[in-house]
Protein backbone atom coordinates (compact mmCIF):
# COMPACT_ATOMS: atom_id res chain seq x y z
CA UNK A 1 0.00 0.00 0.00
CA UNK A 2 1.29 3.65 -0.87
CA UNK A 3 0.16 6.43 0.03
CA UNK A 4 0.50 10.02 -2.09
CA UNK A 5 1.08 13.25 0.32
CA UNK A 6 1.37 16.62 1.08
CA UNK A 7 2.45 16.85 4.37
CA UNK A 8 1.13 20.42 4.99
CA UNK A 9 -2.43 18.74 4.30
CA UNK A 10 -4.18 17.92 6.94
CA UNK A 11 -6.67 15.46 5.21
CA UNK A 12 -3.53 13.41 4.42
CA UNK A 13 -1.78 13.72 8.15
CA UNK A 14 -5.04 12.46 9.28
CA UNK A 15 -4.99 9.65 6.74
CA UNK A 16 -1.48 8.73 7.66
CA UNK A 17 -2.52 8.59 11.38
CA UNK A 18 -5.36 6.50 10.98
CA UNK A 19 -3.33 3.99 8.79
CA UNK A 20 -0.98 4.07 11.56
CA UNK A 21 -3.67 3.79 14.32
CA UNK A 22 -4.80 0.19 12.45
CA UNK A 23 -1.17 -0.76 12.08
CA UNK A 24 -1.02 -0.62 8.31
CA UNK A 25 1.96 -1.60 6.06
CA UNK A 26 2.68 1.29 3.68
CA UNK A 27 4.87 3.20 2.35
CA UNK A 28 4.55 7.45 2.28
CA UNK A 29 5.26 9.30 -1.16
CA UNK A 30 5.69 13.06 -1.11
CA UNK A 31 4.51 13.36 -4.26
CA UNK A 32 5.67 17.15 -4.34
CA UNK A 33 9.17 16.33 -3.89
CA UNK A 34 8.75 12.68 -5.92
CA UNK A 35 6.90 13.98 -8.62
CA UNK A 36 5.15 10.94 -10.35
CA UNK A 37 5.47 10.49 -14.19
CA UNK A 38 2.53 10.97 -16.83
CA UNK A 39 2.85 7.29 -16.64
CA UNK A 40 2.68 6.57 -13.19
CA UNK A 41 -0.48 9.47 -13.04
CA UNK A 42 -2.33 7.43 -15.76
CA UNK A 43 -1.33 3.60 -13.51
CA UNK A 44 -3.45 5.50 -10.79
CA UNK A 45 -5.93 6.85 -12.30
CA UNK A 46 -7.12 3.68 -13.98
CA UNK A 47 -6.62 2.27 -10.14
CA UNK A 48 -8.93 4.48 -9.08
CA UNK A 49 -11.65 4.28 -12.34
CA UNK A 50 -10.91 8.10 -12.79
CA UNK A 51 -10.31 10.45 -15.04
CA UNK A 52 -7.11 13.52 -14.65
CA UNK A 53 -10.25 16.42 -13.94
CA UNK A 54 -11.71 14.32 -11.34
CA UNK A 55 -8.55 14.10 -9.24
CA UNK A 56 -7.70 18.16 -10.09
CA UNK A 57 -7.52 20.63 -7.85
CA UNK A 58 -8.65 23.27 -9.78
CA UNK A 59 -8.94 26.01 -7.34
CA UNK A 60 -5.24 26.18 -6.94
CA UNK A 61 -3.35 28.99 -8.44
CA UNK A 62 -1.77 26.98 -10.81
CA UNK A 63 -5.00 25.98 -12.28
CA UNK A 64 -6.37 28.87 -12.23
CA UNK A 65 -3.21 30.36 -14.55
CA UNK A 66 -3.34 27.40 -16.86
CA UNK A 67 -7.51 28.11 -16.88
CA UNK A 68 -8.42 24.23 -16.56
CA UNK A 69 -12.05 24.89 -16.15
CA UNK A 70 -12.72 25.68 -19.75
CA UNK A 71 -10.23 22.89 -20.68
CA UNK A 72 -12.67 20.44 -22.23
CA UNK A 73 -12.94 17.37 -20.47
CA UNK A 74 -13.45 14.29 -22.94
CA UNK A 75 -10.72 11.69 -24.18
CA UNK A 76 -8.83 13.70 -26.66
CA UNK A 77 -7.68 16.26 -24.37
CA UNK A 78 -6.88 13.62 -21.13
CA UNK A 79 -2.77 13.27 -22.48
CA UNK A 80 -3.36 17.14 -21.77
CA UNK A 81 -4.68 16.83 -18.91
CA UNK A 82 -2.22 14.42 -17.46
CA UNK A 83 0.85 16.21 -18.75
CA UNK A 84 -0.40 19.60 -16.30
CA UNK A 85 -0.87 17.06 -13.57
CA UNK A 86 2.78 15.77 -14.02
CA UNK A 87 4.00 19.11 -14.15
CA UNK A 88 1.80 20.74 -11.39
CA UNK A 89 1.74 17.96 -8.88
CA UNK A 90 -0.03 20.48 -6.45
CA UNK A 91 -2.92 19.99 -8.25
CA UNK A 92 -3.16 16.70 -7.79
CA UNK A 93 -6.26 15.64 -5.11
CA UNK A 94 -4.94 14.08 -1.62
CA UNK A 95 -4.42 11.96 -0.38
CA UNK A 96 -4.48 9.05 -2.82
CA UNK A 97 -4.17 5.56 -1.68
CA UNK A 98 -3.18 2.54 -3.65
CA UNK A 99 -4.80 -0.47 -2.01
CA UNK A 100 -2.87 -4.13 -1.76
CA UNK A 101 -5.53 -5.47 -4.29
CA UNK A 102 -4.59 -3.21 -7.42
CA UNK A 103 -7.15 -0.64 -6.65
CA UNK A 104 -6.68 3.32 -4.86
CA UNK A 105 -8.93 5.44 -3.40
CA UNK A 106 -9.04 9.54 -2.94
CA UNK A 107 -9.00 9.07 1.16
CA UNK A 108 -10.04 12.54 1.82
CA UNK A 109 -12.69 10.90 4.43
CA UNK A 110 -11.72 8.59 7.30
CA UNK A 111 -14.08 6.46 5.62
CA UNK A 112 -12.52 6.39 2.15
CA UNK A 113 -8.97 5.43 4.16
CA UNK A 114 -11.20 2.55 5.70
CA UNK A 115 -12.17 1.11 2.56
CA UNK A 116 -8.67 1.32 1.40
CA UNK A 117 -7.70 -0.81 4.26
CA UNK A 118 -10.23 -3.44 4.00
CA UNK A 119 -8.96 -4.21 -0.02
Amino acid sequence: MEIWINPACSKCRGAVRLLDEEGADYTVRRYLEDVPSPDEIRAVLERLGLEPWDITRTQEADAKELGLKEWPRDEANRDRWVEALAAHPKLIQRPIITADDGTAVVARTEDAVRDALSR
